[in-house]
């Protein structure tokens, strides 16, 4: 069924780059991509890319390295050629893993084993904060708008100082956590006053409309609320938002998903998914009441699900799901129409990347297609049973079993027909693994193609190593 298009508001386009920075000529293609998919704006999370300086410099990320003050500046000078906004995001309560991961800031830590939280007793914490955006700020020249993160602060409460706060009548949690954004809110607008400032809305969901009047947030802050699913609930999200803005929380935000939410080691994404969440979304925007509306909406696209999680789908496997996803909200359904739109401008015959026709480099028409073709193939290698279930094949089980290969009890001639096997899928995968290295680093920095091979591809080539190794090993002792 289809709903009215994305109402009049800002669609902006997530760009999280922990783990997987873009270089920054790629970084340039990307929002010129983006820009002429329907978006109008970023939401970047930098976390260690940001080129901290001074006592944060211990921030700055090493592998990958950081981007260079000239490069944030040149982000930005791209992005308002096309017409499109920079929405910095930084951490400010949970999510600081980045920032509390490092010796000389553990003590900053809600719980010693609770590496994302700040606790919100120390006036050390509530500087680091303000520094952060600080710096963050002045290498945003001419920013209106930045988003303060403050999702899923996990533990809080548990904390020695906060069970010590808490400990007086009538305090929660809920008015700790509350206190601590007020205070960062505060702080921004007499630093900055003509800052709009975006917030995480999951820490207020469980709050009452009178613990959110009596917050001090009124005024301060403007709520996201984050809903990943391609069966999100409707009215209870309507209910939601219509108890921020009587509370007073009028300027309303929604973030949806075009990749990086469907599990956290996912490697290739599934777009229709993703386009269902945003048609749960255009329902939401439709059966608001009169005097409720959304600001905009972003398009969350997730490199991490935190700071020390593994790697989840890269860019150029999600430029599918983000056209789908952004002319969902603009033609207010995936029609035919809007399907055909997307293929042509990315050449492409699907919107589904697993459907990608094989095509020389220089037909390719979206940034990063080449690479999306080599992961899609090794993945589907990677993925068959005769690689991921050889060591239960047959001839692995009746002749060459751990019992076996202990005793050095194998018949040779079967062992090498299991070796030959082993030693060909590892040769084509080798072959595919070094293509796709060769164009991620193109791409990216080394290290994040080192550790994308690691994750997805180490595992699988391990088992069969040790397999041709033991034969080896076992036919040296049996045979002259």
């Amino acid at each position: 069924m289809k709903c009215p298009p994305w109402p009049e508001g800002q669609k902006l386009v997530h760009l999280d780059l922990k783990g997987a920075p873009p270089r920054v000529d790629y970084l340039h293609k990307l929002i010129e991509l983006f820009s002429e998919l329907g978006a109008e704006g970023l939401l970047v999370e930098y976390e260690d890319m940001f080129p901290y300086e001074g006592e944060l410099q211990l921030l700055q990320g090493t592998a990958p390295p950081t981007y260079s003050r000239q490069e944030i500046l040149s982000l930005q000078e791209f992005a308002r050629s096309k017409s499109m906004e920079v929405v910095p995001l930084v951490q400010t309560f949970g999510h600081m893993e980045f920032v509390l991961k490092h010796r000389p800031l553990w003590g900053l830590r809600e719980l010693p084993h609770c590496v994302g939280t700040l606790n919100p007793h120390r006036e050390e914490g509530l500087k680091l904060v303000m520094e952060m955006l600080r710096q963050v700020v002045e290498l945003h020249p001419g920013v209106n708008t930045l988003h303060i993160g403050a999702d899923e602060v996990y533990m809080l409460g548990e904390g020695e100082e906060s069970k010590l706060w808490l400990a007086s009548p009538g305090r929660t949690v809920e008015q700790l956590f509350l206190s601590h954004v007020t205070k960062v809110a505060k702080a921004i607008k007499e630093a900055w006053p003509h800052l709009n400032i975006i917030m995480w809305d999951d820490m207020m969901r469980g709050m009452n409309q009178d613990t959110l009047k009596e917050s001090g947030l009124v005024g301060l802050v403007q709520p996201m609320l984050w809903d990943y699913t391609p069966d999100l609930d409707v009215d209870s999200t309507v209910s939601l938002l219509e108890k921020y803005h009587t509370a007073g929380l009028s300027q309303l935000w929604a973030a949806s998903s075009f990749k990086g939410s469907t599990c956290v080691h996912t490697c290739v994404p599934g777009t229709m998914r993703h386009v269902e969440n945003h048609e749960q979304w255009l329902k939401v925007a439709a059966a608001l009441p009169a005097g409720v509306h959304l600001r905009g909406i972003a398009l969350t696209g997730w490199q991490r699900y935190d700071h020390l999680s593994v790697l989840c789908e890269l860019m150029p496997l999600a430029l599918p799901s983000l056209g789908a996803c952004l002319q969902t909200l603009v033609q207010g359904q995936l029609s035919a129409e809007a399907q055909i739109r997307v293929c042509e401008r990315l050449g492409v015959s699907s919107v589904e990347v697993t459907d990608l026709d094989r095509t020389p480099e220089e037909d390719s028409l979206f940034p990063g297609r080449r690479l999306a073709e080599l992961i899609i193939d090794l993945n589907q290698l990677l993925n068959s049973d005769d690689i991921r279930f050889f060591e239960n094949s047959m001839a692995v089980r009746g002749w060459f079993s751990p019992y076996q290969r202990q005793r050095r009890a194998v018949t040779p001639l079967i062992t090498m027909t299991i070796h030959s096997q082993a030693s060909a899928y590892l040769t084509t995968l080798q072959q595919k693994v070094e293509a796709v290295k060769e164009e991620m680093v193109r791409l990216y920095p080394e290290c994040t193609a080192q550790e994308w091979i690691e994750e997805h591809v180490s595992p699988v080539m391990a088992p069969l190593q040790r397999i041709t190794e033991d034969v080896l090993a076992c036919v040296k002792e049996m045979v002259p």
